[in-house]
């Protein structure tokens, strides 16, 4: 029998994999438009950075809600968000310069946003390598100042995608404004237990 976990935990899994089996069926039945290779990079871009932002929402959404217990949601969304991200990385290198190594140090030269997607992709990556829970007892209270780099690598990943547009900001300044408020939360929300705590202190007795 399936708890109610399981089944959300099946859920997260499967809804994460249906834009992939999407591009997939694009792909077969050549509905890509008439750039396919530029198609497939930026929808990969766009799942990576939807399933960062659904990664980053987890943290308010339990404090708000007091929904317990969506601890690993929020990395299993990461490590899709990762997924996405490595796909995206594999079709930059093989699709569009066919690890034609003297081509990519050209482009990286040549295009700057390129570093701050590779920043926010190695954040990514540190994230996924120590998001088991031999790595997390290793590392101990590193663990956590660790992960809260995943903001960094939204900043990263939100400069990557709004420095390659032309024309059309809507979205990602729809981006921008999500991560706005996120980091609003958390400042919020630090400031809220700092100030409880300095009220739970004991104070010493008057002479």
């Amino acid at each position: 029998m399936f708890s109610d976990r399981n089944w959300l935990w099946w859920t997260i899994c499967l809804g994460a994999l249906l834009p992939l089996l999407n591009l997939g069926l694009d792909i077969a039945g050549h509905s890509l438009g008439g750039n396919p290779i530029q198609a497939v990079h930026i929808r990969l871009g766009d799942w990576a950075l939807r399933l960062l932002w659904l990664t980053l929402a987890i943290t308010p959404l339990q404090m708000l809600f007091n929904w317990r217990g969506m601890a690993d949601y929020r990395q299993l969304l990461g490590l899709y968000s990762w997924f996405y991200a490595s796909l995206h990385v594999l079709g930059y290198l093989l699709l569009d310069h066919a690890l034609q190594w003297a081509m990519i140090f050209v482009d990286l030269v040549e295009s700057p946003y390129l570093w701050f997607g590779l920043a926010g992709y190695l954040i990514l990556l540190s994230l996924a390598l120590t998001s088991t829970k031999a790595a997390k007892r290793k590392l101990a209270k590193q663990w956590k100042p660790l992960h809260r780099l995943i903001y960094l690598a939204s900043v990263a990943a939100i400069l990557h995608y709004y420095w390659q547009l032309k024309g059309n900001l809507a979205e990602p300044l729809w981006y921008v404004s999500l991560l706005i408020l996120m980091f609003a939360f958390r400042v919020v929300s630090y400031l809220k237990s700092r100030l409880i705590g300095r009220l739970l202190l004991p104070r010493g007795r008057a002479s």
